[in-house]
């Protein structure tokens, strides 16, 4: 026991005499084999000028570089600057310093480096503080860095932090070496981190020479100061506040109570006593989708022609084309638009069947490339007639898309014209930020009035009623035109399969020449959704979820 313990105390002492040697740093810092270490000499001359030589181990085959930036934010929107002069690499590599950062390459072995920092020497209350990033910028890790220190006169205090920017993580070792200099060590620095010592030294060792500026450029420009992000925060809590607001008094549906909305039942009996279907409110197949999403796609044209046809206004056929493989369909007048039909009903049948013209395939149609622009204007004043909305959706939605935009280009344009004057250019970024903001909640500006919410629970009625009803709920005399009246609101939310399935049949009054209905209207509204969507006037998505 007493023979460990001499052992201990002789060992402690060896190792004090070495630390305390003139090469104790030379002796920490021995790299081990395939490792990059450097040895950093840090000499403060009676000018204030700091002589720095960094001695530099790195493998063969490889290279390694440094970068120092030389402008560093001290907050309230200044900036300390360093300057470094004769920069030299003796060895394989080079250095390079510029306005903004200092930088050296290293290649396999050994290197040194030498330069003078100017700036280093900052008044700190009664005092001097030295101070100089010694280690930091690597592009590798380093496997250790050790640092020593001289000046005039003995330092008053060390303190040494080592690991990411910015981060109060300490040195594995840093202490006054028994006060005539300092000492520092890390071991095992990380790439992109750093080994920042600040020296403490009595007032009147050298003059002073710290550089510290308000910050220039664009990092002045868009520096944030405890004033100024109070500022930023409030502006923008401010304006996307209003944007909110705005949304709340414009773009909210009203709200339809529970208690206020009927329930409508789908399926009734005429005075025949027959069982017909009746829509909710008397709603067309367009205007359901219209409704539902805020916007005319091309389903909610799809599913008017369907409509049309059930009516007896138009009249569907299957043909074969002329090699006798291809599908085709004919669409054929059957009975004059009259003034049962809506304004938007008798724009769709004109675009498809205009004045003369009594058939036409959807062939013919797609080479014609039809215009749909007044069958979505008269939808969407047609939803706005019905008291369904306050205003047209498609209008709401541009007025505050252009806003936005608007708002959102003047941010911009303020923002640089606050760079390149005045500063506090977030205050600009912050505008342009609502705007953009404003730009994209523009999509939910549309509201629905009472009226309109209300129609669209009946609407989530409609589509309970088509994922509900069987066969069985429909005497039999009665179901091809119970499933025709449903199918163009099917189609246009989009029940169509399970709609077929459930009640599809091969012979209907208003669909010709198919041989298997259930396959054959399917591709029927695959071919007109592609001939509408070539228009270019309308949304092709599918079918809208209310």
């Amino acid at each position: 026991m007493l023979k460990n313990w001499g052992v201990a105390i002789f060992a402690t002492a060896a190792l004090t005499a070495v630390m305390t040697s003139g090469t104790a740093v030379g002796a920490l810092a021995q790299p081990l084999p395939g490792t990059v270490s450097t040895e950093v000499r840090m000499k403060l001359e009676r000018d204030a000028r700091l002589s720095v030589t960094e001695t530099v181990h790195v493998p063969d085959g490889k290279t390694v570089k440094r970068t120092v930036p030389l402008r560093l934010a001290v907050g309230n929107g200044l900036e300390r600057q360093y300057q470094v002069t004769d920069a030299k690499v003796e060895g394989k590599g080079s250095a390079t310093v510029d306005d903004d950062k200092f930088s050296a390459t290293f290649e396999g072995g050994q290197a040194t480096l030498t330069y003078t920092v100017v700036g280093a020497v900052a008044p700190v209350g009664d005092a001097l503080e030295v101070r100089w990033q010694v280690a930091g910028g690597w592009d590798t890790e380093l496997d250790k860095v050790a640092v020593t220190f001289s000046a005039p006169d003995s330092p008053t205090s060390v303190n040494c932090l080592a690991g990411p920017v910015g981060s109060s993580q300490p040195c594995t070792s840093a202490d006054l070496a028994d006060g005539k200099g300092v000492r520092a060590q890390e071991i095992k620095l990380g790439a992109g981190e750093r080994v920042d010592v600040a020296i403490g030294l009595s007032a009147g060792v050298v003059p002073p020479n710290a550089v510290v500026v308000e910050q220039s450029g664009l990092a002045a420009a868009f520096a944030l100061t405890p004033v100024s992000g109070a500022a930023l925060g409030g502006l923008l809590v401010l304006l996307l506040g209003g944007v909110a607001l705005l949304w709340y008094l414009r773009g909210r549906d009203a709200a339809a109570l529970a208690s206020e909305v009927r329930a409508v039942s789908v399926l009734v009996r005429d005075q025949a006593g027959r069982v017909a279907f009746a829509s909710p409110d008397g709603v067309l197949p367009g205007q359901v989708g219209t409704v539902v999403d805020e916007h005319v796609d091309v389903v909610d044209v799809t599913a008017t022609v369907i409509d049309l046809a059930v009516r007896n206004y138009l009249w569907i056929a299957e043909v074969r084309q002329e090699d006798g493989f291809s599908h085709d369909w004919q669409i054929v007048r059957r009975n004059p638009a009259d003034d049962s039909l809506s304004g938007y009903e008798r724009a769709v049948y004109e675009a498809l069947l205009p004045q003369g013209v009594d058939a036409v395939t959807v062939s013919e149609l797609r080479g014609r490339r039809i215009d749909l622009a007044q069958v979505r204007d008269r939808l969407y004043a047609d939803v706005v007639e019905k008291r369904w909305f306050v205003r047209r959706p498609d209008a709401e939605r541009s007025l505050f898309w252009w806003a936005g935009i608007v708002i959102a280009v003047l941010g911009l344009a303020t923002t640089v014209v606050l760079a390149l004057t005045i500063g506090n250019a977030l205050f600009g970024l912050a505008v342009a930020v609502a705007g953009v903001a404003l730009a994209f909640g523009a999509r939910s500006m549309p509201a629905r009035t009472k009226r309109g919410s209300e129609l669209l629970e009946h609407v989530r009625g409609l589509r309970g009623y088509l994922h509900g009803v069987t066969p069985d709920d429909v005497p039999e005399a009665d179901r091809e035109l119970v499933f025709s009246r449903s199918l163009p609101y099917a189609v246009v939310l989009g029940e169509t399969e399970r709609w077929l399935a459930t009640f599809g049949r091969q012979d209907l009054y208003w669909y010709g020449n198919a041989s298997d209905f259930r396959r054959s209207f399917p591709a029927f509204l695959g071919a007109l959704d592609g001939v509408l969507a070539q228009a270019g006037h309308l949304r092709s998505l599918r079918a809208p979820n209310p």
